[in-house]
């Protein structure tokens, strides 16, 4: 069942993300009152069932059902998006990887130091062996990054992982097992982005050639390729000869799983009836709506997490009537983002404090969500000119009446179409217009769009990849401003975002980042709605299975009981 939510201000330091994250928990029709470490105590209910608990027990198969049509590709360096990082994961290792509490764990290398602010060294396990047999030496890692940072490296086109290696220059082979990262300046967010980079077999690739590599990939991870076609389904088999993982994410070793089978379902209505019919073992993408009845099954775990994706609606600040802060702050204050959260996500997740997610490791603890409140938001709209003037429940300003168009796109239509009833009921007309994103992107970064909703992922708990993206001035051919659909410029906030982004000490980071937020909260770019919680479900056999924020899957320490 469903318990009511409260907005829950969570504070900005590790231990309380950790904490929140690990409450996260599989899902039974009771539920349990559970505290958050939070800045004033908040209860908030978290389902928990039992799940019978064994020793790992090897063999067996595990079905996925990704909700996506199909992956990109399963080259490392090719991609940018999260269904294709969960397979090639699955496939490949990273010198670090991430935990379901988001802690960086080493994975390929054996240690690591910085040696200056902008440089560090790595050392790597010895007797790592690819899925060919052949050793995977320091030679493997500086390709492995050479071939991201290089322009047209990747089949001649640039490697859409380069932005996750910030101001990196090169990559240094000191010996056969240590390398060094050099970067142009300092980057504090390095370890938590490089979980997101694997290391490739430099011999095969070169004899093989890039296209060949993506259809037959070779990786060091616990699984290896067997067959498949990207739009269909991916079938993996348990590598033997696997050197064991992350040492702190037990089980170390081979995985006990013999064989993994990654099944392409972007129909949601599909992958339930598959779960429910024993035909997949775990399924990404599960609405609110749908875990009473997944509850319902004895066979059926639900499990949440921590969100890394909130969401928004851009205000175009260039163009009326969003050049005027009045009312982008007015929008912010008629809007029940806490009634949207819990009409579209089912009351899963929390109501964003400003431009950052609570569970971010800078968010300033003490931002407070706007609120609703319909007295301020008529009251700023007042001074701004519009008023109910004819008495017919319709804002308008010299005879014009207030209206806007919301775009979005897919997923997204439904908490537009509430949002637009909401406002509606204000006083303002709202239509919303369904684009393909491709389509739309441009007309938004070029400022010909009002208003725009979806969300913008923060998978790294770290400003660095989000905060330059969406709230950092536009500068065409640069990673700043990628996503500023708002058009929204600010100086002062652009200065901070730089020096946070190069700033190594987490004190300063954070003074630099709360100053930040609070001049973006001030300016309201954007209407600050909700983090939704990551819901995942299993079949009740899947054993030592987490979801994570990240939404990766991780098999390699998964096992399931019977057959």
């Amino acid at each position: 069942m469903i318990g009511n939510r409260r907005t829950v201000r969570l504070v900005a330091l590790a231990t309380a993300l950790l904490a929140a994250i690990a409450a996260c928990a599989p899902a039974t029709p009771e539920t349990v009152e559970v505290t958050v470490p939070v800045e004033v105590p908040v209860t908030v209910p978290v389902p928990v069932t039992a799940t019978p608990v064994a020793g790992p027990q090897p063999g067996g198969t595990v079905v996925v059902g990704l909700a996506t049509d199909s992956i990109v590709t399963l080259d490392p360096a090719a991609y940018s998006d999260r269904p294709t990082e969960t397979v090639i994961r699955n496939i490949f290792d990273g010198l670090v990887t991430r935990t379901t509490d988001n802690e960086v764990v080493l994975e390929l290398a054996e240690s690591y130091r910085w040696i200056d602010d902008t440089t560090v060294e790595f050392v790597l396990k010895q007797g790592v062996t690819f899925h060919n047999g052949e050793p995977l030496t320091a030679d493997d890692v500086v390709y492995t990054f050479e071939r991201i940072l290089t322009e047209g490296g990747i089949c001649g086109e640039s490697s859409p992982r380069k932005g996750f290696l910030g101001p990196m220059t090169r990559v240094e082979k000191v010996d056969d097992y240590t390398v060094r990262f050099h970067f142009e300046s300092a980057w504090a967010p390095f370890m938590q982005m490089l979980v997101h980079n694997q290391i490739v077999p430099k011999d095969y690739l070169e004899e093989v050639g890039c296209e060949a590599f993506a259809q037959a990939p070779v990786g060091a991870g616990p699984f290896r390729f067997v067959e498949g076609a990207l739009d269909d389904q991916i079938v993996l088999a348990r590598f033997e000869g696997y050197y064991g993982g992350a040492d702190d994410l037990p089980p170390v070793g081979p995985a006990p799983l013999e064989r993994v089978i990654f099944k392409m379902i972007p129909e949601t209505s599909t992958r339930i009836a598959a779960l429910l019919a024993g035909e997949v073992d775990i399924i990404q993408g599960v609405p609110s709506f749908m875990v009473p009845r997944l509850l319902g099954d004895p066979n059926i775990v639900v499990k949440t997490c921590a969100g890394t994706r909130p969401k928004f609606i851009d205000l175009n600040v260039t163009a009326p009537p969003f050049d005027d802060v009045r009312v982008r702050r007015a929008l912010n204050y008629a809007i029940d983002a806490e009634l949207l959260l819990n009409q579209v996500a089912g009351g899963y997740g929390v109501v964003l404090p400003g431009p950052l997610s609570p569970f971010n490791n800078y968010a300033d603890p003490d931002l407070e969500p706007y609120g609703y409140d319909p007295d301020t938001a008529y009251a700023l709209l007042a001074e701004a000119g519009w008023e109910d003037s004819d008495g017919d429940g319709v804002l308008d300003k010299d005879g014009e009446p207030f209206s806007f168009v919301l775009d979005a796109y897919g997923e997204y239509i439904p908490i537009a179409e509430a949002v637009a009833g909401q406002l509606r009921a204000f006083g303002i007309d709202v239509s919303v217009r369904s684009w393909e994103y491709g389509v739309v992107k441009p007309l938004l970064l070029d400022c010909e769009r009002q208003a725009f909703l979806r969300d913008w992922g923060d998978s790294a708990f770290d400003p660095v990849g989000y905060i330059e993206a969406k709230w950092h001035s536009r500068i065409e051919g640069t990673p700043w401003g990628r996503g500023n659909f708002s058009c929204y410029a600010n100086p002062r906030v652009d200065e901070l975002i730089e020096a946070g982004a190069v700033e190594v000490d987490p004190d300063k980071r954070r003074e630099i980042y709360y100053e930040a937020q609070r001049l973006i909260y001030e300016d309201a770019p954007a209407v600050f709605l909700y983090v939704p919680q990551e819901i995942e479900a299993s079949r009740a056999r899947v054993q030592n299975w987490e979801p994570s924020p990240d939404s990766r899957i991780n098999l390699h320490d998964v096992w399931v009981l019977g057959p």
